[in-house]
């Protein structure tokens, strides 16, 4: 990479997290100005189309960054999965570490799934998709709900990942004062999907006569 295209990307990653630090303060990414963020990572408006369209291109490669993040840690799960024969508590940890390490991106996502910009909402969604698809994936692979055909994978996976996401504001957010243990969220979500994981071994699937 040469000085020049080093710079580029160095004012491109500085305009990301100039727009993540001011999200910070509680403010959702539609409310961002693009002259704001350019003030926040020391440089002139103009500077910003060197780099993005418009704040919404901002906010795609907001998504596309914590996509990354959150596909990287999902392939951690899965070695501890596949390999270590990881359990449910052990990959939440995982998760967990992940999301401590990369508030802002985790922040960004758990708020803009349900913000202000289209563009953004659907590139969320999308990347939702995306991780639900490898999550069906592995769970034909691990083979413990040999029961369910690919449709019910579907929905098993599914599942997880839109309690995943739903969950990721109390994740991210110090919990309330003097909720009892079980409530925390870090103890909630891993009962959430040990009862999913339970409750799709004996779920015969959708269309089928349950027992």
């Amino acid at each position: 990479m040469t000085q020049r295209s080093e710079q580029k990307q160095q004012t491109r990653l500085a305009l990301m997290d100039a727009a993540r630090l001011l999200m910070d303060s509680g403010r959702g990414f539609g409310s961002l100005s693009l002259r704001e963020v350019t003030k926040n990572a020391g440089i002139v408006p103009t500077g910003f189309y060197r780099h993005f369209s418009d704040m919404d291109e901002l906010g795609l490669a907001l998504v596309e960054e914590v996509g990354e993040t959150f596909r990287a840690t999902i392939r951690v799960v899965r070695h501890h999965e596949f390999e270590l024969g990881g359990i449910i508590e052990a990959s939440v940890r995982i998760f967990l570490d992940a999301v401590v390490a990369n508030r802002g991106q985790f922040l960004f996502l758990a708020r803009e799934q349900y913000g202000g910009s289209q563009p953004v909402r659907q590139a969320i969604g999308a990347l939702r998709q995306r991780i639900t698809d490898d999550l069906a994936a592995d769970l034909k692979l691990i083979n413990r709900m040999p029961h369910l055909d690919d449709q019910g994978l579907d929905l098993v996976a599914d599942l997880v990942v839109k309690t995943v996401f739903a969950t990721l504001p109390e994740l991210i957010d110090p919990p309330a004062q003097n909720l009892p243990a079980h409530l925390l969220p870090a103890a909630k979500i891993t009962q959430q999907l040990r009862f999913i994981m339970i409750g799709g071994k004996h779920w015969q699937g959708p269309g089928k006569p349950q027992g």
